[in-house]
Parts: structure tokens; sequence; C-alpha cells
């Protein structure tokens, strides 16, 4: 039976740390629609890594305090722990 969403124990943390200071935008797929924004210093929890077609890493990342999906957000931007 798959879940709906991942659970916490299986996810690892990280916080969005955006050099420029400025929301990080979250995707539909890796490098596709913008769906929304993660604001910097928001910690998240990921649940898949991925790449786009060039190659650049990508991860799927949920709503810490929800545990409702974001989106994709780009992976340099995050610090994991």
């Amino acid at each position: 039976m798959a879940l709906a969403m991942p659970t916490t124990a299986f996810a690892q943390t990280c916080k969005v740390t955006d050099p420029t200071g400025t929301p990080l935008n979250a995707r539909a797929t890796p490098n596709g629609k913008v769906i929304g924004q993660v604001k910097n210093g928001t910690t998240v929890y990921v649940s898949e890594y991925d790449y786009d077609d060039k190659g650049r890493p990508w991860a799927l990342v949920f709503n810490v305090r929800t545990d409702r999906y974001i989106g994709w957000v780009f992976r340099e931007f995050i610090s994991c722990y």
C-alpha cells in the first residue's frame, strides 16, 4: 500500500539556504513549472532526489509543520543535516 506522504522518520531534514536571501521557487517537476515559493531559512523534509534534463540536482520537499508537499527545489539551495 502506497502512502500519500512519506513518513517523517525516513525523510531527511534540511533548511532552505538560498544565497540571494529571496524565497526559493518550488516546482511541479525538477526545473518544471513554478507552483509556489519557500522562504529562505525554512526547515523542510526531503523525500526524494532527482535530476533535470541538464543533470542538475533537485529535491522533493514537504513542509515540516504540515507534512504537505511543497514541490521540487534546486538541491544546491538547501542544506541538509
